[in-house]
């Protein structure tokens, strides 16, 4: 188990590859080495990663919400994806001037009902996948508040809820990973932005929560977020990721941008 000096202190690894070796080549070049993934094994999204929000029972906006990705919505109807302004009539899919992709309901024309069906399902495992995970590099850092914090790749767990009131950096290259394992809460309080250093890409970054997901007004969130219960965000709240919710998705005014 790894020790952090915090508050203040950057949490930082470097993982160092060994020097090129010469190339006897004719042209006297050295060839590429590889940079080794750290942190754990990404979480398999299965089809579910086919969709930037996905949700069982509800997806809801106001405002002048934009969506870059595809939204799908089962085993709830398509009654039940409001403030879009759903084109009619949908076939095995619907539009909205809101979303830039398509948008899927469990009632829609065949073969969208399966397809969705085993997307929710894909959903369910990865978040069992990612709730799992054992020998976390990490256990209750900050007693729940990552507020200023700069977070290497790894395997994080909280008992608790966890909370983010400034910001918060994740700072590794293009290929590692982050999971965080929340067992209850996570809120993200206004204006607080999640930046990613060193290459960090939000598709690597998963948020694993137990109890509800909250992120503020204005706030800049990055990472899959695989809930168990709803996810809401606030005006004027953007996020590059996806939202994974295994009951409802409320969106006030946000953007919510495929990573």
């Amino acid at each position: 188990m790894k020790r952090l000096l915090w508050t203040g202190l950057v949490v930082s690894a470097a993982i160092l590859v060994g020097a090129c070796s010469h190339d006897s080549s004719p042209t006297g070049t050295d060839p590429p080495v590889a940079t080794p993934v750290t942190g754990p094994q990404a979480v398999n999204l299965g089809t579910a990663g086919n969709y930037v929000i996905l949700a069982k029972s509800a997806i809801s906006t106001t405002g002048a919400t934009s969506v870059v990705g595809d939204l799908g919505l089962s085993p709830a109807s398509a009654s039940f994806i409001t403030g879009f302004a759903l084109s009619a009539p949908p076939t095995t899919f619907s539009l909205s001037s809101l979303v830039t992709g398509s948008i899927w309901a469990d009632d829609y024309d065949a073969p969208t009902p399966t397809s969705l069906t085993t997307a929710v399902l894909d959903m369910q495992t990865a978040y069992t996948d990612a709730a799992g995970r054992t020998l976390p590099d990490f256990t209750e850092l900050g007693a729940g508040d990552i507020s200023g914090l700069t977070l290497v790749p790894g395997l994080y767990k909280w008992g608790t809820g966890v909370s983010c009131n400034t910001g918060v950096t994740l700072a590794g290259g293009a290929d590692d990973i982050w999971i965080f394992q929340i067992a209850q809460d996570l809120t993200v309080g206004n204006g607080a932005i999640l930046t990613l250093s060193g290459g960090a890409q939000a598709g690597n970054v998963f948020w694993q929560v137990a109890g509800t997901t909250t992120l503020g007004t204005t706030v800049s969130f990055k990472g899959i977020i695989l809930c168990q219960t709803l996810i809401a965000l606030n005006t004027g709240a953007t996020v590059t990721g996806r939202l994974l919710a295994q009951t409802a998705v409320t969106l006030g005014a946000t953007a919510v941008i495929n990573p």
